[in-house]
């Protein structure tokens, strides 16, 4: 649960910290921000108005009903919806000081700083060892001492080493669902990004396997910025430092996962998260 107050130095008259005014996190600890985003698909509009900062080094999730908006936004990060016929998108995502959605940006290399990963496990039909490299390659890194190191590295990261080892040379499709997602995480870090996106990364698997997923979403802050989407309220409130609750289109609710689950401002959120409605 978050309790680094140290991102903020507001008190409240008596002493203790207030709720969490996301809106006021400083440049030097804000991973991205999102600026008065509005996206369409056709003459449909999707999101409406979306603004808010993304703490870095932490975890947020995004919660909400079904077609809220959650997957959308979070694709709008890094660009996923460019490859959406008719949709069409107002406002910024502020990366290091510049609109990812200028004209000028590099989109290959934007998706290198923000790596994503998806609602069900994809591997390629490869070896283990060349779906973590996959990205490597790309980018045009053949020494096999840096192969080597990215994938014990990448493995060890996601918690996957240990277990796939001696089988590196095996294909992919042979691990179970939940090291596949493991997999794919590792391929997703192996190539270095700042912000990790899960876009419901543990919807497919089974009890066991997400809880593995969670404890490693733990870890994996200590190196990434991750954003993650969650039907499941109560592993937002265990993987997450921040939650933005989302209905509609609209970002409703934004602040501390504990704030959010114990104190929320708007009614709409209370009524979500004591499952009046969702």
């Amino acid at each position: 649960m978050y309790n680094d107050h140290s991102l903020f130095t507001d008190t409240s008259p008596s002493g203790l910290f207030a709720p969490l005014d996301l809106s006021l996190l400083p440049d030097e600890k804000t991973a991205l921000s999102i600026e008065g985003l509005n996206l369409h698909y056709g003459q449909t509009q999707a999101l409406f108005d979306i603004n808010m900062r993304i703490a870095k080094g932490q975890v947020t999730a995004f919660i909400g009903p079904s077609g809220c908006g959650k997957s959308t936004l979070l694709s709008c990060i890094n660009r996923m919806n460019d490859l959406i016929d008719g949709c069409h998108i107002d406002g910024k995502v502020m990366l290091h000081g510049q609109n990812v959605y200028d004209k000028n940006v590099d989109v290959a290399a934007l998706r290198r700083q923000v790596g994503m990963v998806f609602q069900r496990p994809n591997p390629f039909p490869k070896s283990i060892y060349e779906n973590v490299v996959y990205g490597l390659r790309l980018q045009g890194i053949s020494d096999r001492r840096v192969l080597d190191d990215a994938v014990e590295n990448s493995l060890r990261s996601a918690a996957l080493w240990d277990e796939v080892k001696g089988r590196l040379h095996e294909n992919a499709f042979g691990l179970s669902g939940g090291q596949q997602q493991r997999l794919v995480i590792a391929r997703a870090i192996a190539i270095e990004p700042e912000i990790l996106l899960l876009d419901e990364p543990t919807s497919a698997l089974d009890p066991i396997s997400t809880l593995t997923i969670e404890e490693l979403i733990n870890d994996l802050k200590a190196k990434y910025t991750v954003i993650i989407v969650t039907h499941n309220m109560q592993q937002a409130a265990r993987v997450s430092d921040q939650t933005a609750f989302m209905h509609m289109g609209e970002l409703v609710e934004y602040t501390s996962t504990n704030d959010i689950f114990t104190t929320p401002k708007e009614k709409r959120t209370e009524d979500y998260i004591t499952g009046r409605y969702g």
